[in-house]
């Protein structure tokens, strides 16, 4: 079994597919390190030589990816909440922050509908 970054790649997969569970390893990054490890990509990851995968290990090492990226971008969302802008608080708040309608949709970020009293009508019309 191929272990890179701390991730057991999947044996069955082809190695340009086994990369993407990398985090940060899309396939396009995939593809271009195996150009650069000389890999053919068309290979399974259980018939990878010892020396492919560490050809890869060392093609991966200057790319920001796993444990790294993730705290990076831990720490880029915590600096927009510092600084309390628009993004930030709609982090804070656990809101879209990309421009998405909440009014409907949303649900998987703002959690399950709270019915609220008086909510439902028509405001400034009389009742009868």
């Amino acid at each position: 079994m191929a272990r890179i970054e701390g991730v057991d790649l999947p044996r069955e997969k082809r190695v340009e597919v086994g990369l993407t569970y990398i985090y940060g390893v899309g396939r396009a990054t995939s593809r271009q390190v195996l150009v650069e490890a000389n890999v053919d990509a068309d290979t399974r990851v259980r018939d990878l030589a010892e020396d492919e995968v560490q050809r890869l290990r060392d093609a991966l090492a200057d790319r920001m990816t796993e444990g790294d990226l993730r705290r990076r971008l831990q720490l880029n969302i915590k600096r927009l909440m510092d600084i309390n802008c628009y993004r930030g608080r709609r982090h804070r708040f656990n809101l879209p922050s990309r421009g998405q309608r909440t009014r409907t949709n949303a649900r998987t970020r703002r959690g399950t509908r709270k019915t609220v009293p008086g909510r439902g009508r028509r405001r400034g019309v009389a009742k009868k």
